[in-house]
């Protein structure tokens, strides 16, 4: 073999890249098959024959918002309970706040509250051996490329896809801060061919992301005010009384999805994997449309 391929380099490279690509296709169908085909057939059969489902997570935070759709529209034939994995080691992820795993204590207690909030979860729990039904973060170990849309991680898993148009988190109106643009760009995502100093002659711009964010995002934008929220709920509130919602991809923008509020997404070049829905809901990867985007929500 080692001698055929070596031909084939030499003499028709072309099909030694044919071959390598048909192994791989091969070593994924097998892995498939010998790994998660049965898993996925059980799935399947649970949510046609039972009437409560235990649904296991293991993060990100946005990850979670984002199968929140598909646990909706099973909840309306199923009590729905849902358990998150802490502390799953997680391999580099540049300045991610949970400090090496996917989620932890800290984080899972923010996302608490809101998901507390949600009618349609029965239970929300840390994971400590309970039975499980559904492992909605399968996708992740899984021979699949996983450069698609975040919001359907949960569609891929279950075959159930809801109709992503319609608000999925419920809210109360924030008690203090209305009407105000909010902003969340983490250091994770970026885009690096836009800046945002068009907003120094803004108003009313509010940062809810981590305070090191905050600081960084303010040498482009002078004005820009820092708002500690308590816990995903709480931003979730102002989310719900903004005017508008400009992040990246993190917890902030899958949030506004659920409420449906105008957002624009500095969508990331390197990991497309975040994309917007609906209405009054754009992504941007260059600068003149990110400015005429903005000014367009700005005038709903």
């Amino acid at each position: 073999m080692f001698f055929k391929n070596l031909w084939l380099k030499l003499t028709d490279s072309n099909e030694l890249r044919a071959q390598k690509f048909l192994k791989i296709r091969e070593k994924a169908k097998r892995e498939y098959e010998t790994k998660f085909s049965k898993e996925i057939e059980e799935i399947h059969k649970k949510i046609n024959n039972q009437k409560k489902l235990n649904f296991l997570h293991s993060g990100h935070a946005a990850d979670i918002v984002n199968l929140l759709p598909v646990i909706k529209e099973l909840s309306l034939e199923h009590e729905c309970n849902l358990f998150i994995r802490l502390n799953r080691p997680l391999k580099f992820y540049y300045k991610h706040p949970a400090d090496g795993v996917f989620i932890n204590e800290k984080i899972f207690s923010m996302l608490k509250p809101l998901l507390e909030n949600q009618d349609y979860l029965n239970q929300v729990e840390i994971y400590d051996n309970q039975p499980i039904d559904i492992r909605l973060d399968m996708y992740r170990d899984m021979p699949i490329n996983q450069l698609f849309d975040n919001i359907t991680y949960a569609t891929i898993t279950t075959g159930v896809r809801p109709n992503f148009d319609l608000p999925f988190l419920k809210a109360e109106d924030h008690s203090q801060l209305n009407n105000k643009i909010i902003l969340q760009r983490t250091f994770r995502y970026r885009n690096d061919f836009i800046n945002y100093e068009f907003l120094n002659n803004k108003k009313d711009l509010f940062f809810v992301g981590t305070k090191d964010e905050f600081l960084d995002m303010k040498k482009e934008v002078k004005n820009l005010n820092f708002y500690d929220c308590k816990d995903f709920l709480d931003m979730a509130s102002i989310i719900k009384s903004s005017k508008l919602v400009v992040a990246n991809s993190s917890i902030a923008f899958p949030i506004a999805e659920g409420l449906n509020k105008p957002r624009l997404l500095e969508a990331c070049p390197y990991f497309p994997a975040a994309q917007p829905h609906g209405q009054n809901a754009y992504g941007f990867y260059f600068q003149p449309h990110f400015e005429s985007l903005f000014n367009k929500l700005m005038k709903l």
